[in-house]
């Protein structure tokens, strides 16, 4: 029942046409109207339905908006069929299967309509409409702000989106929608949404903000085109793309995004052209899977918030930088896994925390007439596969310039290192590289430090200012006579006029270190002495080995690993006794792998096999150090690496072992950073092979899987040694042991009651074997205690008898 009236002016030619008419309700007039008649609605609500099929005019007052609600009990308030025209109207909707404002058909004009609705859109577009929205708002908390499907198309202009249950923009089904200087924030979903073949959106100075999830999502072969666009405040990703997605960003800026600011993958495209990308929490770009790419020029991307690489390429996907700036972030570009590759052009990376430039797992990295400023590491190329070019790059205020590890092998032309505070090139543990026409100055240590025997390259380089010297060659030794080592051609220095290369299979320079560097140790000094020691306590005398050994022997149970341990021993003392008689001794890994459930002793062994080994000379000092996960994995890549070679360093010279170091690398690791410790730890260990012994522990099962998954660790270890569960004997014999050190007896019938409590014990996930006899016996103390303490006057068997009643009750 409509509350107003609604005056239709007619525009026919014939007389009884030129009248004005006045109709009892929208449905009346619009069922009387034609083409270009004007339909002023008064003031009022309409709990009608309307369908517009004529290309007429339809309109409230002038002068007062919202005045005019159309507003149904159910159903689609406002239907368009026709290149009509609607204004100043105010439309509810309440049926949550149905659009409150449809638009079908024609080209129709939609001016300064209020869409305040709970309904699945707000506004709908679809079919062959091609609708002109201007200056309209949608607030519908129920569904999608606006919805363009089926091949639809249409122009929005200055429209805002106020709230939104699901996406503030919603394209699919091969619509083309155009939305100019609009505004969606407030959504539930994506602010602007396009996904499917042929769907396509374009949008140009709008800003999309306050978006619960994904400022802006393209998927499944859709297209998008933004520019002069804002994204930010979203609670997800600030621009998402997938599967085949397509999207130009061109004078955007992205910003105050918790997640990653752009996330792509599965073959998706992006292109960015002057776009500005800040304050994101995770990564700038975020780049997946191979076939997915990223073109950026003149872009910048900086102020990260989060501890993340700001631009983060994998799975073989592809990254072009042309004339970008990366500055404040954490590591400014990590490249991942074979196939991936990043292309970077006459681009500053600068104030970077960490590492401008990480290329590991085979992946590539070109980088030509760039600048790196103020990082901690210029370019890392990690392992095996990795590498790359750096061409006519110059790297200043870097702690290292550059490094190659672990087989590793970029090719490096005509650059320069200045001012490094450490290396300007550290290669070690097999890293190899290609160095030509390239020049240090002013390092803080050396200007090329070649260690391990890696097989680099240099020509034609200089080193000038190098405090430490301007090369450093220091072989492993064990590869000396296979003619391993650096190649060097024509290269000078201005501590001498030239550098004449180390012949096989003698190095340049041989020196020994005692000093941690990054990833390894740096030589002594070798101008100035070392400051004499600090006055320390005189160590206590260590024991002898067979001492260690006979607390050894001591322990309950465990006579597998007994004789393991002694089996171990007797062949590096052997060993040891060949080289002192001037004979060749067989290499001992004494790394270990312990396996068993908790409270077995593994702790126990660990410790008196380092005390073992201090007393053969085989360790300097032979003391434990434990960690587990938690002390080695950092929350982003590079921490890690530091708080691993931490624990490293505590443990020189001694054990460090690792509980439960299968939580290292979980079945379901993702971009899980305990491989970032694995990697840092095996290298270590084969730096410093001489320095710490490495005992990693766990359950059986999860140890030979974390074995298998890792075989470079695998191959690190000499022998796996298998704790078995203690059984009710040995329980028995603990908590003999517990009572005689602390001054207990066991009464008549007690160790008879505890064989049979330690037979009937659960032996389940939780059991402790060792800790839970240690347990056993606290409770029985704490049981006697209370029973004794309402003895007036206890005698000394009182005090020190315990009963088969002092038994805890099974569990």
């Amino acid at each position: 029942m409509a509350q107003g009236t609604v005056q239709v002016t007619h525009t026919g030619t014939s007389r009884w046409r030129r009248r004005t008419g006045e109709y009892a309700s929208l449905a009346a007039a619009l069922e009387a109207a034609a083409d270009g008649d004007v339909l002023t609605v008064a003031p009022g609500t309409y709990r009608e339905n309307l369908v517009v099929q004529r290309a007429v005019t339809l309109r409230g007052p002038e002068g007062s908006p919202g005045s005019v609600r159309i507003a149904p009990v159910d159903g689609v308030p406002l239907t368009v069929r026709a290149s009509a025209v609607v204004q100043d109207l105010h439309v509810e909707g309440q049926d949550s299967a149905a659009p409150a404002v449809l638009v079908e058909e024609g080209t129709p004009e939609l001016r300064d309509v209020r869409v305040v609705t709970r309904s699945a859109a707000g506004i709908e577009v679809r079919g062959n409409a091609r609708p002109t929205v201007r200056r309209c708002a949608v607030d519908n908390p129920a569904g999608v702000g606006i919805a363009v499907l089926d091949g639809a198309g249409g122009v929005f202009e200055e429209c805002e989106v106020v709230a939104a249950g699901q996406s503030g923009v919603a394209v699919r089904g091969g619509a083309h929608p155009r939305l100019e200087r609009c505004r969606v924030h407030h959504t539930s979903g994506s602010g602007l949404s396009a996904t499917g073949e042929n769907s396509a959106l374009e949008a140009v100075g709008c800003e999309i903000y306050e978006v619960r999830g994904s400022g802006v999502q393209i998927t499944g072969r859709a297209t998008a085109h933004l520019t002069d666009c804002d994204v930010h405040r979203t609670t997800a990703d600030g621009v998402t793309l997938d599967t085949d997605a397509v999207l130009t960003l061109a004078d955007c800026r992205i910003h105050d995004i918790p997640e990653n600011a752009v996330d792509l993958r599965s073959r998706s495209v992006l292109t960015l052209t002057r776009t500005t990308v800040r304050q994101f929490g995770r990564n700038g770009l975020s780049v997946w899977d191979p076939g997915t790419r990223v073109d950026a020029n003149q872009c910048e991307i900086f102020d990260s918030t989060g501890d993340y690489p700001a631009v983060w390429v994998s799975d073989g996907a592809t990254a072009v930088l042309d004339s970008c700036r990366v500055h404040d972030v954490p590591d400014a570009l990590f490249v991942l896994d074979r196939g991936s590759r990043a292309d970077v052009v006459d681009s500053d990376l600068s104030q970077v925390r960490n590492t401008a430039v990480s290329v590991s797992d085979g992946a590539t990295a070109q980088l030509d007439d760039c600048r790196i400023r103020d990082a901690a590491t210029g370019a890392w190329f990690r392992d095996h596969g990795s590498g790359g070019t750096l061409n006519n790059c110059t790297l200043d205020g870097t702690q290292t310039g550059v490094i190659v590890t672990k087989g590793a092998d970029p090719t490096v032309e005509r650059c320069t290192i200045d001012s490094p505070a450490e290396a300007g090139v550290y290669v070690s543990a097999g890293g190899r590289g290609s160095f030509q026409n390239c020049r240090v100055t002013g390092s803080g240590g050396y200007g090329f430090h070649v260690i391990d025997g890696s097989r680099t390259t240099l020509r034609k380089c200089r080193t000038e200012r190098c405090t430490r010297g301007g090369y450093e060659f220091a072989d492993s030794g064990a590869d000396a006579a296979s003619g391993t080592g650096p190649l060097v051609e024509d290269c000078t220095s201005d501590e001498s006029a030239g550098l004449r290369a180390p012949a096989a299979p003698e190095t340049a320079v041989q020196t020994v270190s005692h000093s941690p560097g990054l990833l390894g140790a740096l030589p002594e000094q070798r101008a100035e002495p070392a400051p004499p020691a600090p006055a320390v306590e005189p160590e206590q005398p260590s024991r002898t080995s067979k001492a260690v050994l006979g607390e050894l022997d001591a322990l309950v149970g465990l006579e597998s690993v007994k004789r393991e341990v002694r089996a171990l021993t007797d062949m590096i003392e052997v060993g040891r006794r060949r080289q002192q008689a001037g004979l060749k001794a067989a290499s001992v890994k004494r790394h270990l792998v312990f396996t068993g459930s908790p409270g077995t002793g593994k702790t126990t062994v660990a410790r008196l096999y380092g005390e073992i080994l201090a007393s053969l000379g085989v360790l300097e000092k032979g003391h434990l150090v434990e960690v587990s996960r938690v002390d080695l994995v950092g929350e982003h890549i590079g921490s890690t690496a530091i708080r691993t070679q931490e624990a490293f360093e505590k443990a020189r010279g001694g054990v460090l072992f690792i509980d439960e170091a299968y939580a290292l690398s979980p079945e379901d690791a993702g971009r899980d950073f305990g491989k970032e410790a694995i990697d840092t730890l095996v290298k270590l260990m084969e730096d410093h092979r001489d320095a710490v012994v490495v005992i990693v522990a766990g359950y059986t099962a999860e140890m030979e899987r974390f074995l298998s998954v890792n075989p470079g660790v695998a191959s690190r270890f000499s022998r796996t040694i298998t704790f078995s569960d203690y059984g009710p004997e040995d329980l028995l014999r603990i908590v003999e042991q517990q009572a005689e050190e602390h001054e207990y007896r066991l009464a008549q019938g007690a160790a008879e009651a505890l064989g049979k409590y330690f037979t009937e014990l659960p032996k389940g996930p939780a059991f402790g074997n060792g800790r839970t006899a240690r347990q056993t016996f606290e409770a029985m103390v704490e049981r006697h205690a209370s029973r004794v303490a309402q003895v007036a006057e206890p005698s000394t068997d009182d005090l020190t008898l315990l009963y088969a009643e002092d038994l805890p009750e099974l569990p």
